[in-house]
């Protein structure tokens, strides 16, 4: 019981006092609970998705041309025959 008031007073962003969590009758602390956790839920997934696109974003490569290596050239030192 204490736990939620908790959750409801701290997550409620200063909407609820301690005292009126307190005298609430139990079906309005319940609902107040459960709508203030679906609507930081949706939040937190809203979030992940985002995260989850960029870090997709950050991951894919830069194809890269298909660019021959440079063939070494083959010069030979030797003095023309006479």
């Amino acid at each position: 019981m204490f736990k939620t008031i908790h959750e409801i007073v701290f997550n409620g962003q200063g909407g609820y006092d301690w005292d009126t969590v307190y005298n609430m009758p139990i079906w309005l602390r319940r609902f107040t609970f459960e709508t203030l956790k679906e609507h930081y839920d949706k939040i937190a997934e809203e979030n992940n998705k985002a995260q989850n696109l960029l870090q997709n974003k950050n991951n894919k490569e830069v194809a890269r041309p298909a660019i021959a290596s440079k063939q070494p050239t083959y010069t030979t030192n030797k003095a023309p025959k006479k």
